[in-house]
């Protein structure tokens, strides 16, 4: 692995730092020179319990191989916690330059049983915890006139996982999330974009086996040799994160995917579909009549927002 400075002279603030993913993140950013806010609440995987041990442990790592770092310890289920972290990293660093929202828990349960609790909880953390920081973060960004946001993603929030309603709503909620920080970042050097990552972590033990009540889906992972997986290691997906991090990354309101080696983009597109011809209204035996026409995936476009798919349509892009 080649270690270049990419990031001397720029601050970054990880969530979830003293663990896992996003140990790796924290870590990766302070060898290759940026100055690191490592947030942990040292927690257990369902976000019971607290302790100061793990974003310490990754501090004194990144201060051991020369970087500079400092602990937070604030629970980013607390929406007070956002504009604290932001103001730790001016306070220490004078700016911040890169978010990476990763911590993160489970409570898993099936659909019909989840709680309110259950669904909070997760809420609370993974996608409130990474709308609060960002939002602290975009005000200072927009005034440096520049600012990366790499926000945590998931392929259960995408494709889906029995027994984890409460999870995938937050993750696909932070896709949308982050389309809006690109948006409206875009006018002031401000790039985001959604890295789903894929490691052997222990978020990843914790899920439980509740899901293998559901034959197909227990069948498709039971597909999966996890204990042969040769690079599960989380810093195959730090590596994505910090080049997605980097001013060498133009590239914005994406989704990446790491998984077994394998890096790749997760496209948000749409078909062209079946045009409406004439003013009479179709009623559902005339979806049904064009339904292959409708769902045809040899032709897709991906609008860069909610108007460009309009534009699509009518032909004016």
């Amino acid at each position: 692995m080649t270690v270049e400075n990419w990031f001397e002279g720029r601050v970054a603030v990880v969530t979830g730092g003293g663990n896992g993913i996003g140990r790796a993140h924290a870590l990766a950013l302070g060898r290759h020179g940026a100055k690191v806010v490592v947030n942990d609440l040292g927690g257990a995987p369902n976000g019971q319990g607290a302790s100061h041990e793990a974003a310490d442990a990754v501090v004194a790592e990144i201060r051991a191989m020369g970087g500079e770092a400092v602990a937070n310890h604030d629970n980013v289920a607390d929406p007070a916690t956002g504009a604290k972290l932001t103001q730790c990293a001016l306070d220490h660093y004078g700016r911040v330059d890169v978010v990476i929202p990763s911590a993160g828990i489970v409570v898993n349960n099936r659909f019909e049983d989840m709680t309110a609790d259950d669904l909070d909880r997760v809420i609370d953390v993974h996608l409130k915890g990474s709308f609060f920081l960002a939002q602290s973060a975009f005000r200072q960004m927009r005034a440096q006139g520049y600012g990366r946001f790499v926000f945590t993603g998931s392929g259960t929030g995408m494709f889906g996982h029995g027994w984890m309603g409460n999870y995938a709503m937050a993750k696909a909620g932070i896709v949308g999330l982050s389309h809006i920080v690109a948006i409206e970042g875009a006018p002031h050097g401000i790039v985001s974009n959604v890295l789903m990552p894929n490691a052997s972590s222990r978020v990843g033990v914790a899920m439980g086996s509740g899901f293998r009540e559901l034959p197909a889906f227990a069948a498709s992972m039971d597909r999966i040799d996890f204990a042969a997986n040769r690079k599960g290691d989380p810093g195959y997906s730090a590596a994505l994160a910090l080049y997605l991090a980097s001013d060498r990354c133009a590239r914005t309101r994406g989704v990446f995917s790491y998984a077994f080696g394998r890096y790749g983009e997760v496209p948000l597109a749409v078909s062209r579909g079946w045009q409406v011809e004439g003013d009479e209204m179709p009623g559902p035996a005339e979806i049904e009549k064009h339904w292959d026409a409708i769902c045809r995936r040899d032709e897709l476009d991906e609008p860069a927002d909610v108007y460009d798919e309009y534009a699509l349509v009518l032909g004016i892009r």
